[in-house]
């Protein structure tokens, strides 16, 4: 049943939830809200000082929405100390100890509260923050027991329409790898924000499995939604993650359409541009970003990978700090600043970018694929090693993955397991074609002339239609110079002449030394024929 007048389209279970209570809320309540609207989070905080005398509790004696506030007020004033000490301080490991000031004081209140049944769903999701927050402190335990999550889990129950509840929890099932809830009492009017988070889990989670998963829900839940700006920028985000670029490119472009000042995800629609090397889209979509809004992350980070794609190393890396400065969880700014330095060769400012990116989120493949990268470049294969193997784990699924890995075994004389490294990139759709090809040499390199000559025609065949485009390809010449080495030894002079011409279709460098073999093959056929 849906509410009525300003209110129509929501379920009439939130509209009596979000309403502020009684009629007659306090004057110390509106006011701390206005100055909790305004930023000015302490003296929301003390505006509703004075709750019962006699008690420690700072929190006691208040409305449940006089407590929402007062904690939320008390838990951002901290931050905000804690954000400006940390930019004080510059060694790194005194910069992760500084913590919020108002945290310990927090949670023992709101634990009160908790075992006292006082918390209602707001209530509870701002437990569930300060205890995330001090599971992240260093030296603080948690003497309850309490994990965020189940804390998360009731705040959702006992208010589902709040989001940002959703979104903690589904940072807690990526980072900690738990299962996604399901079956959660929810009332029947709840139940597509359910769906909603499941979606985000999975396109979090990134894998080839979970973004297909995606895929179906969100093409389940359009038909429910069809004009869902949020739907379709979690598609192009699946699309994405499953190296769909051109359907992402679709779906971003079909956004944008929708909503032209949207920010939202634009960030990774700069990045589709980037890798299609679309120079004039993205120098578009970086000039609309800060004509719309030049102190966001993502309009940094747009205007960052624009850039980065004129080589103007420099000053891409100058927006990505930009997007820093401005929030230094975001965690794209971190990674692509972190490709900028690998491109400057200063490999140790790279090696810190994407460190403080795999602080921000360790499951980001990216991040621990750039580490390996770099310390590929310092020759330092075991740190490598290390690195890639942490990537090939999160996306157990990527070619890309496989063939670093392999690459890096290689580098370390470590050929069986190169080999199976490559044999897995090849088994899941090298688009590039690496795997085969370093599977050939390296089989040849062991006098496994039998796999080497599989594995060559197995890329040849990936490479069927684009001998035209790619003329002198090293890849494709080397191949078929291998094949027609390998069945005229053989004895197969037939097959030997087929890959000379195919050769000469081809082109390039080896075009002459095609001819001549095929003289010779021809002559050798009518040897035998006589």
């Amino acid at each position: 049943e849906l509410g009525e007048g300003p209110d129509a389209g929501l379920p009439k279970e939130a509209v009596e939830a979000l309403r502020l209570g009684p009629a007659d809320v306090s004057d110390s309540y509106l006011l701390a809200k206005t100055f909790y609207d305004i930023g000015e989070y302490q003296r929301a905080a003390s505006a509703l000082d004075g709750g019962v005398a006699g008690t420690a509790n700072a929190l006691a004696g208040l409305s449940c929405e006089e407590v929402f506030i007062k904690a939320y007020s008390l838990f951002l004033a901290g931050e905000k100390i804690k954000e400006q000490e940390i930019l004080e301080i510059n060694d790194p490991l005194e910069r992760s100890s500084v913590e919020n000031p108002n945290i310990r004081k927090l949670s023992k209140d709101l634990t009160e509260l908790y075992h006292a049944a006082r918390l209602d769903g707001f209530g509870l999701y701002m437990y569930a923050v300060v205890l995330r927050e001090l599971a992240g402190s260093s030296g603080v335990l948690n003497v309850h027991r309490l994990s965020p999550f189940s804390v998360l889990c009731e705040a959702v129950v006992a208010f589902p329409w709040n989001w940002s509840a959703w979104l903690d929890l589904a940072t807690i099932v990526v980072q900690e790898q738990r299962d996604i809830p399901e079956d959660m009492p929810l009332p029947k009017s709840a139940q597509w924000i359910h769906h909603f988070f499941v979606v985000h889990c999975f396109i979090e989670l990134g894998s080839q499995h979970h973004c297909e998963t995606a895929l179906e829900l969100l093409h389940d839940l359009e038909a429910t939604f069809p004009q869902s700006n949020y739907l379709l920028g979690q598609l192009g985000l699946a699309n994405y993650n499953l190296r769909k670029f051109q359907a992402a490119e679709e779906n971003f472009e079909e956004l944008r359409h929708r909503d032209p000042y949207r920010l939202d995800n634009m960030d990774t629609y700069s990045n589709i541009l980037y890798v299609k090397e679309s120079k004039a889209a993205l120098s578009h979509l970086a000039h609309v970003a800060m004509k719309n809004d030049k102190y966001r992350p993502e309009t940094c980070c747009i205007v960052g990978n624009y850039y980065s794609l004129k080589s103007q190393h420099e000053r891409a890396v100058l927006y990505f700090q930009r997007a820093l400065k401005l929030n230094r969880k975001f965690l794209a700014a971190w990674t692509l600043m972190g490709h900028e330095f690998v491109e400057m060769k200063n490999t140790g400012a790279a090696i810190e970018a994407y460190r403080r990116g795999v602080d921000v989120n360790p499951r980001d493949y990216r991040a621990w694929y750039g580490l390996g990268q770099t310390y590929e470049i310092l020759t330092m294969f075991h740190y490598a090693l290390f690195y890639y193997r942490k990537a090939v784990k999160l996306r157990p699924t990527d070619a890309r993955m496989w063939c670093a890995l392999g690459n890096c075994y290689k580098l370390l004389e470590r050929y069986e397991e190169a080999i199976a490294c490559f044999e897995r990139a090849a088994r899941h759709h090298d688009q590039e074609g690496i795997a085969l090809i370093e599977l050939a040499r390296l089989y040849q390199d062991r006098h496994r002339r039998e796999h080497a000559a599989e594995s060559y025609r197995a890329f040849l065949s990936s490479r069927d239609g684009d001998f035209d485009k790619a003329p002198g390809d090293a890849g494709v010449a080397e191949a078929l110079e291998f094949l027609v080495e390998f069945h005229r030894a053989n004895g197969e002079l037939a097959l030997a002449a087929k890959y000379c011409s195919r050769m000469l279709e081809c082109g390039g460098a080896k075009e002459e030394w095609a001819k001549e073999q095929l003289k010779l093959l021809q002559g050798e056929h009518a040897a035998a024929a006589l």
